[in-house]
């Protein structure tokens, strides 16, 4: 096992047998579109012939269990999003009221993507100290903070094929919920 950047770990591997290479937990549904296929047509220059890529996706399901996960009763995801300003006050040596935010998701079943949000609750300003910046809001300003896509294996098969790789199986949990779905060069 190797750990770094993905691209600079990539080129050190070199052999004659098939290396197979992990990108687990769904991060490519973190990706816009056109990010993804850039990253996985990188992934696809780094490897030989018959590397195989065992790659990590949330599949499409029924939207209410899709919007029910992420906005969710306990508030995982929106302490997860409010958690990005914490970072920011900390990280940036900024200074956000984090109880003028609120958390905002919308799930769009038709092309299976989760788009999360944070809204200002009223027209403010904050500084960065880090960035000698000050940023300004409106009030129900949104700033987006997650997209998270959902994938239907027709979307697989499609996304693998434009990244010169074949989709060889996937391996599905009991529910239909996830796949790691094994693609050759």
């Amino acid at each position: 096992p190797r750990t770094g950047d993905y691209f600079e770990e990539i080129s050190g591997i070199a052999g004659e047998s098939p290396s197979l290479y992990l990108f687990l937990g769904g991060n490519i549904g973190n990706y816009q579109p056109e990010e993804a296929t850039g990253l996985l047509d990188k992934f696809n220059i780094q490897m030989k012939k018959g590397d195989m890529l065992l790659i990590g996706m949330d599949l499409q399901k029924n939207p209410r269990i899709v919007q029910k996960a992420y906005d969710d009763p306990h508030g995982i995801t929106r302490a997860f999003n409010l958690n990005l300003l914490t970072r920011m006050n900390r990280e940036l040596e900024a200074n956000i009221n984090i109880d003028q935010f609120e958390f905002y998701c919308d799930y769009n079943p038709q092309n299976g993507e989760v788009h999360s949000y944070l809204v200002s609750l009223k027209k403010q300003s904050f500084y960065s100290a880090v960035l000698n910046k000050t940023f300004y809001l409106e009030k129900d300003e949104l700033i987006w903070t997650e997209l998270s896509k959902k994938f239907t294996p027709a979307a697989i098969d499609e996304l693998a094929q434009a990244t010169g790789f074949v989709v060889d199986a996937n391996f599905m949990d009991c529910r239909h919920y996830f796949t790691d779905s094994l693609w050759i060069k």
